[in-house]
């Protein structure tokens, strides 16, 4: 038998049912679902010195498990020193296996060694999307804090097939994103 991610056997087995339970769906196929997930790090440093690029490259490599792309500027902006196309940020995309193992790893391991934490904030973004920011990425264990030179925050993006934020928030609820204040339904 092929392997499953925990977290997507969980969605299958227990939220899918409750989604469809508390949204009253008439088919399963309706429930939301968590489509992908964005990681994404703006390195403005970059422009001054060319490997910060390279190590923010590998560090979020080895959070996501899979290869990241350098980001490029669009314009011109002299005020920063700024030219077309430098690389100025990080970026990776993650789907299916890779997601929900990613996700996993960041609420069980991650998100708990985060100093003096009480929960993450549940502003959505109007569509069922969540943008969640993190202040440093030395919280995910796969960093080595020797080789850490500066402290990067980042932006992981939950993108889903929701129609609303309430629909939205429900599925990241259930998936078990630990939000500070629950809302009422």
């Amino acid at each position: 038998m092929a392997y499953v991610p925990t977290l997507k056997k969980k969605y299958l087995d227990e939220v899918i049912p409750a989604l469809v339970k508390d949204f009253s769906y008439t088919n399963t196929m309706q429930a939301p679902r968590l489509e992908k997930i964005v990681i994404n790090q703006g390195v403005g440093a970059a422009i001054a010195d060319k490997k910060l690029i390279e190590v923010a490259t590998d560090e979020i490599t080895t959070i996501a498990g899979q290869k990241a792309v350098q980001t490029k500027s669009k314009r011109d902006i002299s005020n920063f020193k700024l030219r077309k196309k430098m690389p100025i940020g990080v970026r990776v995309t993650l789907r299916k296996d890779r997601m929900y193992e990613f996700l996993d790893r960041l609420i069980s391991v991650s998100l708990p060694r985060i100093r003096d934490f009480k929960g993450i904030e549940s502003k959505m973004d109007g569509q069922g999307n969540y943008t969640l920011g993190i202040p440093e990425q030395i919280i995910f264990p796969e960093i080595v804090m020797d080789k850490v030179t500066r402290i990067n925050g980042m932006n992981i993006t939950f993108v889903t097939s929701a129609d609303s934020d309430e629909e939205g928030y429900a599925l990241l609820k259930e998936l078990g994103l630990p939000f500070k204040n629950a809302k009422k339904n």
